[in-house]
């Protein structure tokens, strides 16, 4: 036996000892999700041993390294705890901006002292983060951003707007891209952190048109920030942000193994689907998703070992996006005239119908489809431009 099947036995019984039977339950609603920080609360007891359980295990973020808070676990390693969650259809303990974005920016361009102050703190759940990248007028063209940090010495002063901020009123921190020199539009930008409760912030929700209200807008007015609390050097901050942009764009893609792109044709004719159009369209969906999987775990092996192509996030992003409203639009479809009541106890409040209307912002979040087919073609297929 391989050190890699002694490991997977290892993971498979400790998983079996110690995954509460509620935690294999599909997630219905955003209370199933455990997003930590200092203001969230337990959906239930279940939810609090699991996170509690992984976190004295570093399965929180298994791939980081101990002293960060994490496994320290090899990339195959980690693969082999992502196959045997799945398996089981463990949700994940913890789901974070910080896990999924800054952690990964941190690792790579914070100081020895951010990296110890902050990254155990993600990894236990204990702080959450909202992502400061968007204005009003800067959305696809990022870097002509307004938000404006003012030098004081041992501090700047922030003022300025950012919008579609996710969960901003709900969130401890937020990571933000600030102008810190008016004159260079790509190196006059610095990548700044700082407390939402800091004395100048306020968020506004913005309401969708699926109901609910998970970005805001958020203001900053004479915020003020310790210059300790930049991360990378001081006007280069664009770098820091592509670096993590491609770490969102593989989040909202899914390839991180998320089960939004799960297949769907076993669990709808369950209930007895007969429209032979309808099923084919549900095979084909579960194929191209299953292939998408594939993919993604392909590129996420390259990524390991940097062997992957800069631009493969931006692929990743768009196929994920078109695959995630595909897999609404079908659910919709199989549903039948159910699929579209709104506020119904039968549909959990309308579920089927806001989560297909949500799925429309997952072609602008994180770079509109339109700008990841551009950099497709100019990076990944060496198209001439216009």
């Amino acid at each position: 036996m391989s050190d890699l099947d002694s490991f997977r036995q290892e993971i498979r019984a400790w998983l079996e000892a110690n995954c509460p039977p509620e935690m294999r339950e599909p997630v219905r609603d955003e209370g199933d999700i455990c997003w930590g920080g200092r203001r969230f609360q337990f959906k239930n007891a279940a939810q609090k041993t699991w996170l509690e359980r992984c976190v004295a295990k570093g399965y929180t973020v298994p791939d980081w390294p101990k002293a960060y808070g994490g496994a320290g676990l090899s990339p195959a390693e980690a693969k082999i705890w992502r196959e045997e969650c799945a398996r089981i259809g463990a949700r994940p303990p913890l789901s974070s901006f910080g896990i999924w974005m800054l952690g990964p920016a941190l690792l790579k361009f914070g100081t020895e002292e951010q990296k110890v102050h902050y990254l155990g703190q993600i990894a236990r759940g204990e702080i959450r983060w909202c992502q400061g990248y968007s204005e009003p007028g800067s959305g696809s063209d990022l870097v002509s951003l307004q938000t404006f940090g003012e030098d004081k010495g041992d501090h700047w002063v922030v003022n300025g707007q950012k919008i579609w901020t996710s969960y901003a009123d709900k969130a401890d921190w937020i990571f933000c891209l600030v102008r810190t020199d008016k004159t260079n539009k790509y190196q006059g930008i610095s990548f700044l952190l700082f407390d939402m409760e800091s004395p100048g912030v306020t968020t506004k929700p913005i309401k969708l048109i699926s109901g609910s209200s998970p970005f805001c807008e958020t203001f900053f007015d004479n915020v003020q920030v310790p210059k300790a609390q930049i991360v990378g050097q001081l006007n280069r901050g664009w770098d820091v942000a592509k670096y993590l942009l491609g770490h969102e764009r593989e989040m909202i893609s899914g390839a991180g193994g998320s089960d939004r792109l799960t297949t769907i044709g076993a669990v709808i004719a369950r209930n007895g689907l007969e429209d032979p159009i309808l099923r084919a369209e549900l095979a084909q969906f579960d194929v191209d998703a299953l292939a998408y999987t594939a993919m993604g775990e392909k590129f996420l092996d390259e990524i390991k070992v940097g062997k992957a192509h800069p631009a493969q996030p931006n692929m990743m992003k768009y196929a994920g996006t078109e695959l995630n409203k595909r897999r609404h639009e079908l659910l919709m479809a199989a549903g039948g005239s159910t699929a579209l009541e709104w506020e119904s106890e039968a549909t959990s409040g309308g579920t089927p119908a806001r989560s297909w209307l949500r799925t429309k912002a997952n072609s602008i979040e994180g770079g509109t489809s339109e700008v990841m087919l551009n950099v497709i073609a100019k990076r990944i297929l060496d198209l001439p431009g216009a």
